[in-house]
This record gives C-alpha cells, sequence and structure tokens, in this order.
C-alpha cells in the first residue's frame, strides 16, 4: 500500500472508528521512536558572531578590501551614501583619523540595520592588523581608534647547530626573530659569531595572536638553554626592579648573564679580521700591526655601543672615516670605524646596546665592516682576551624569590628533548 492509499483508508477509519486510528499511530510511534522534529527545530541556532564590539548577527554586514585607486569616498558611494553624508561624515572624523591615509588591501567593514532602509550603524577601518578604526554613523556621527586584545601563547622550542642559527631555525620552521632575541640574551656570554656544529638551544617563549588564530608577531623568550662547546647556559628571565620595570636575564645560580661589554657591536656578522700586531694588511700591501677587531657586515648595519658611557669623540679622518669614541670609565674605552654614519654627538651619554651608527666603507677600507678598538689603561688591547667585570649580582633579598621563581621554568627546559 502507496502513502496515498494509506492517507485514504485513514480518513474512513477517523470517521467510522477514531479510536482504531489512535491505536495505529500509537503503535507506529511505539515501533519506530519519537517522530522526527521539523525542519525549522532540527536547524542548529546560528552562532553569535562578534567583532569591533558588535554582534555581527543583529545586522546586515558587508565585508570588502580597499582596491588599488579608492578613496574614502568611493566607497562610501559604493555603499549607498551621498557626497553631503561623506563630506559631514569626513569633517566630523579627521581630527580623530585621516581618511586620506586608507592604503589598498586593507579591508573595512558596514554595519547596516536589519531595517526596511538599511539604515547606516557603523563604518569600520582596519589599518593593521592591531588596531581599526570605528566610525559611529548611527544619531550621532564620531570616529574611535581602538586595539584589537592580544593573546599571548606559550611555545617550546629546540635545535641542534648544523651551520647558523638562523639556519637551524629555518629547517625547524621556527620563528626568525628568535635568534635576535637569542643573540641578545647571550651577548656578554657566547660568540654568536664562531658557534659550533652540534652547538644547541631550548627556548620557551610566548607568541601574540589576534582574532583567536592570527599572529601578529613574536612577543619575547622568558627561558633559555644554549649548549655552546659542551658548556651549558640557563637564562631565565626575572623582573629585577619592579619600581622601574626592569627584567634582566640570570642563570640557575641566580647570576646575571649581563656583562660590562657586549660580545660585539654588531648582531650577526662575522669576525672577518682579529687584533693581530703582525697582520697584513691588504689596503697598505704591507705588514702592519692591526689595533681593532673587523666585524663584516653589510653597509646600514646598526653599529651598537658595547657598553654604556659618554661619547669622547664622533668625527671623520681620512682614514679611520666616520668614527665614533666611547669613554666607559676611567679604565675602559671603545672605538668603532668606517661608519656610513654617524647617530651620536660628541658628549652625548649613550647606554649598552645603544644605535650609535650604520656599518659603511669610509676611511681606508677594502670592504664594509666595522673595526672594533679597545683600550685598557690608555692601551689598545684585544677584547677577547681581557677578564671583564660582570655586572651586579642579583640583589640578595630577591635572589630567594629567583630561585622560586626559576625552578619550574628550568624543569621545563630540562624536559624539552633533542631530536
Amino acid at each position: 500500500m502507496n502513502l496515498k492509499d494509506l492517507k485514504i483508508h485513514l480518513k474512513l477509519l477517523l470517521k467510522t472508528n477514531p479510536f482504531l486510528v489512535f491505536l495505529i499511530v500509537l503503535l507506529l510511534i511505539s515501533c519506530s521512536g519519537m517522530p522526527e522534529k521539523p525542519a525549522e527545530v532540527l536547524l542548529s541556532k546560528e552562532p553569535d558572531v562578534f567583532a569591533f564590539g558588535y554582534k555581527l548577527n543583529d545586522f546586515e554586514v558587508v565585508l570588502d578590501t580597499v582596491r588599488k585607486g579608492d578613496t574614502f569616498a568611493d566607497i562610501f558611494l559604493e555603499n549607498g551614501f551621498t557626497y553631503p553624508q561623506i563630506y559631514d561624515i569626513n569633517r566630523k572624523t579627521k581630527k580623530k583619523y585621516n581618511f586620506r591615509k586608507i592604503q589598498p588591501n586593507k579591508p573595512y567593514t558596514f554595519l547596516f540595520a536589519k531595517d526596511s532602509v538599511a539604515s547606516p550603524i557603523a563604518f569600520v577601518y582596519q589599518p593593521s592588523m592591531l588596531e581599526y578604526v570605528v566610525v559611529n554613523l548611527k544619531d550621532s556621527i564620531f570616529a574611535e581608534k581602538r586595539k584589537k586584545e592580544v593573546i599571548l601563547r606559550t611555545f617550546e622550542a629546540q635545535g641542534v647547530i648544523t651551520s647558523s642559527l638562523s639556519e637551524t631555525l629555518d629547517a625547524q620552521r621556527l620563528n626568525p626573530l628568535l635568534a635576535y632575541d637569542l643573540s641578545d640574551i647571550y651577548a656578554w656570554s657566547i660568540d654568536f659569531f664562531r658557534l659550533e656544529k652540534g652547538d644547541r638551544f631550548k627556548v620557551i617563549y610566548t607568541q601574540k595572536y589576534v582574532d583567536d588564530s592570527i599572529y601578529v608577531g613574536l612577543n619575547r623568550i622568558h627561558a633559555a638553554y644554549f649548549e655552546h662547546r659542551k658548556k651549558p647556559y640557563y637564562a631565565i628571565e626575572f623582573e629585577s626592579d619592579s619600581i622601574r620595570g626592569i627584567t634582566e636575564f640570570f642563570d640557575e645560580n641566580g647570576k646575571n648573564l649581563r656583562r660590562a661589554f657586549l660580545q660585539a657591536p654588531v648582531q650577526f656578522s662575522r669576525i672577518s679580521s682579529r687584533y693581530n700586531k703582525r697582520r697584513r694588511i691588504t689596503y697598505y700591501g704591507r705588514t702592519k700591526p692591526h689595533y681593532g677587531t673587523d666585524f663584516a657586515a653589510p653597509v646600514g648595519t646598526p653599529i651598537r655601543a658595547t657598553a654604556s658611557g659618554t661619547v669622547s669623540a664622533a668625527s671623520y679622518t681620512r682614514s679611520n672615516g666616520n668614527y665614533v669614541k666611547i669613554r666607559h670609565n676611567g679604565t675602559y674605552s671603545t672605538q668603532y670605524l668606517h661608519m656610513k654614519k654617524r647617530t651620536v654627538r660628541k658628549g652625548q651619554y649613550v647606554k649598552q646596546g645603544d644605535i650609535i651608527g650604520t656599518v659603511g666603507m669610509t676611511g681606508y677600507t677594502s670592504g664594509p665592516h666595522v673595526c672594533y678598538r679597545f683600550w685598557k689603561n690608555g692601551k689598545q688591547v684585544d677584547p677577547f682576551k681581557q677578564q671583564l667585570p660582570e655586572a651586579k649580582p642579583i640583589n640578595p633579598k630577591l635572589k630567594e624569590a629567583y630561585m622560586i621563581h626559576m625552578q619550574p621554568f628550568k624543569d621545563a627546559l630540562d624536559c624539552i628533548e633533542f631530536y
């Protein structure tokens, strides 16, 4: 019996014996379970979507991207606004944001009310991954610049050096910026220009995300382990001055990794020539003492002050080219030669790590590099053969707190296995 015939028989039974029809329906339910719910009940509720401080479900949403050649007026004209309205919007918002600066490929959003006339509610422009501008279009017109909430996520990583730190990070598909952070952390204790095959590292770090999953940058390293020439170096971040918000890195015994002098004035370069009193200098074509250490690097590479001090000279000579000399105390001075340009002046106080100029080829030089010279008690010496002073140890009052803080980070680093 087909469905049509069944319906006819049920109608006849309903007229002659309604109780029998009830029993049949009850029997069908008991054999096949509860009847299916109507389709509209089965449909799951539309999930709530929030963005820019609005519940998007409540509006008609127009998402688009600025095209090359688009202007603020073009975008609004395409979305139903008139020239007088556009002029009024621009006049009332230009103090907060100059929409003449809109750039191609930047996203924007219009929100319209779900009413018969689709009344405009807001316009949102995103000049960067972290910032956005909201123009309120309902009732009164005004603009606000806002920042997206940044979420930090913690990661662990490890690597074994085969050729260079950057190549190892690349092979592991790790953030290349980790190399710069590691070089800063260990700038006083490890010569990153002389890493050896088999050196290895572990790091615990955080990265920044917006909109739950969009990566917007490396935050920082919180703990690290670097094994250089079989010697282990732990580095745990700790706030050593809560009033000034100063954080430093200490080892597993509470010893500060910072020293009075950085290992090198440039990051990720190579030593092309060392301090050598009997070096044959190509430029002169004869043997002549070389009292500096040459760090080869591309033109324009930033040069850092290796220690805090006062600029005693910032000048130019025929042989040295553009150079800067810094007096650190009564014992030590450093000098940086062949700069493309200087960024400090005589008498200026600079802190360790401050940029004092850029690598160039001025003066007597056959290639781009910075010649780093080091004075001790008025005599030029090899900085790599000096027993340089260390930074102040951790405050005894903080050491117990540091040791408690350090232990779980050290345990976590020790649990990361090399592979």
